[in-house]
């Protein structure tokens, strides 16, 4: 099986990542239009083959289902994910644009500001948070188990 095309990393690096976000969800002034640009974003998100939609890559931490995939080493790490619901995929998205596609060092290195910068934190339901700490946990500890390999 062939993994998607991933489309990360979209800029050079991470720091760059966390200012475009912040700065794209400026341009929305209200949280109706913010999910809904959440909701475009996850939309971008290539399909995860079937054979990778199981229990040994589900999200565990998530109300709502959740694959993830990781690929690479400490040089590079590629992550893959997807979720049945399109706001989670869009929460997904953002993660992805500024994690994959880089070395462990780069994804230790880098705290999510872009969670507290575009008031994701205060707007999301705690399922969500929930969610979102699980995925973000994923990554930090893939990037930790492949620098210690």
């Amino acid at each position: 099986m062939t993994a998607p095309t991933s489309p990360f990393p979209t800029e050079a690096t991470p720091a760059l990542a966390q200012a475009e976000i912040a700065d794209e969800f400026s341009f929305f002034s209200d949280w109706s239009e913010r999910y809904q640009y959440l909701i475009d974003l996850g939309r971008k998100l290539p399909d995860l083959p079937a054979e990778w939609k199981t229990d040994t890559h589900r999200l565990m931490g998530c109300q709502s289902m959740v694959w993830i995939v990781a690929e690479g080493n400490a040089d590079k790490l590629t992550f893959h994910a997807i979720s049945d619901s399109a706001i989670v995929s869009g929460l997904i998205y953002l993660a992805l644009r500024v994690y994959s596609g880089r070395s462990a060092e780069q994804i230790l290195a880098t705290t999510p500001d872009y969670v507290a910068a575009i008031g994701l934190a205060k707007h999301l339901s705690p399922t969500r948070s929930n969610g979102m700490a699980a995925l973000l946990a994923f990554i930090q500890d893939t990037a930790r188990a492949q620098q210690a390999a």
